[in-house]
């Protein structure tokens, strides 16, 4: 079960104008089960993402990225294609000619061109995408098409999550109200670096695709690209932007008030979205924050908050309830700063302060961390005094579960 994650109601998923999105049980890996999904755009529509940085990463993405740069020369968008149950990963050529065979199957089903299609799979590495199954499959899901099947559409694209994962927003604008909502999959091989993770977000204000291309790329920075549940990144990690047009907001500038309020707004989702993946990480039972302060830099923030938040010993710990709290500063002294000076080091578990000046805190009680410690939320505060930047990143602990998911993963 997902740690302080409720499932979310599929009520309170709104509709987004100018986008509908239908599912099919295509048995891609496993009979019985929703597994395609389909989301039909408006002609309106503008699409931005930012993709795995994996060197290996899978055909879908590939093709992904080629078919937004020929965004430019006029053919918009106009469907999403995603399979779980098989990634198309480590395919070669093959694996791509079989994501452009899914885009050319769409695209005659829907009167484009299948450069206007992006297709996204999840699941198995190294093996061949059944493209006969997602093909046969499509009819259906274009049979489902409806823009309320937004719970139905986070539960197409889970692999080993244990709920569907989607939230939505309402907010005012410039007086104009924009409805946004988004979902996202992802429970291991998560460290976004921009995990098999996926996620896609639709609002109906209207956005050029220069400024949607900075929107994506700023959400993604404070959101998934601050997660980790163990590291790994995925060769198939997407995170999809689409501004539907459908709405009564046009922004045509980033530096307007609207732009900047509907940036923070889609930060916040996309951060719930992401928290939502850390809270079902694999075997997870805690959400823990790893806030790190008063460094030189934001990227050496986060360079030693990852490596706290990574350390298995440190994860082992959490998941044990154990305060064994040298591992934190262990991780903290390896995580490749090299003038860091660990005499001005002070580190707090919530509201604990357990150590003091690069020592244990001489008022520090190992009761105290234990408290904390058996919380199913913890913040890990590091304070470096070095500066004035400060990043934040989420992670989970590390369980038995985790293991036994991943050695069963393929069975």
């Amino acid at each position: 079960m997902a740690v302080n994650s409720p499932i979310p109601v599929p009520s309170d998923l709104k509709a987004v104008a100018g986008i509908e999105l239908g599912y099919a049980e295509a048995g891609v890996r496993k009979a019985n089960r929703k597994d395609l999904l389909v989301l039909k755009l408006a002609p309106t529509a503008t699409v931005a993402g930012v993709f795995t940085k994996n060197r290996f990463c899978a055909a879908p993405v590939q093709v992904c990225k080629t078919h937004l740069e020929q965004v430019k020369d006029g053919a918009p968008i106009r469907a999403l294609v995603i399979n779980t149950g098989n990634a198309n990963a480590g395919t070669g050529e093959e694996g791509l000619k079989r994501a452009n065979a899914t885009c050319e199957a769409l695209a005659g089903l829907l009167g484009c061109a299948p450069s206007q299609i992006l297709p996204f799979s999840t699941g198995v590495i190294l093996e061949p995408l059944p493209v006969d199954r997602i093909v046969a499959g499509l009819p259906q899901a274009i049979g489902n098409l409806r823009a309320d099947n937004w719970f139905n559409a986070a539960e197409s694209i889970m692999t080993t999550d244990t709920q569907p994962k989607a939230a939505s927003r309402t907010v005012t604008i410039g007086g104009k109200q924009v409805v946004m909502t988004g979902i996202s999959k992802g429970a291991g091989m998560i460290k976004p670096n921009m995990a098999t993770m996926l996620g896609f977000l639709a609002f109906d204000a209207k956005l050029p695709q220069s400024l949607l291309n900075q929107l994506v790329k700023d959400a993604a920075d404070h959101s998934f690209n601050c997660i980790t549940i163990d590291g790994d990144t995925s060769t198939n990690d997407s995170f999809m932007l689409i501004a539907t047009g459908a709405g009564e907001l046009e922004i045509t500038s980033a530096d307007s008030a609207e732009y900047k309020q509907l940036a923070a707004a889609v930060t916040d989702l996309s951060q719930n979205l992401a928290h939502q993946i850390v809270r079902d990480g694999e075997g997870a039972t805690k959400f823990i924050e790893v806030a790190v302060e008063d460094g030189k830099s934001v990227e050496e923030c986060r360079q030693i908050a990852y490596s706290i938040g990574h350390s298995p010993l440190v994860k082992t710990a959490f998941f044990a309830s154990d305060p064994n709290l040298g591992r934190i500063l262990a991780a903290i002294g390896y995580a490749g700063v090299d003038d860091l000076d660990v005499s001005k080091i002070n580190l707090w578990l919530d509201d604990v302060w357990v150590a003091k000046d690069g020592g244990r805190n001489p008022d520090y009680r190992e009761e105290d961390g234990q408290r904390v410690m058996k919380k199913a939320e913890i913040v890990v505060r590091v304070k470096l005094a070095r500066g004035n930047a400060k990043a934040s990143i989420w992670t989970c602990d590390l369980s038995h579960d985790y293991v036994s998911i991943n050695a069963d993963y393929r069975s």
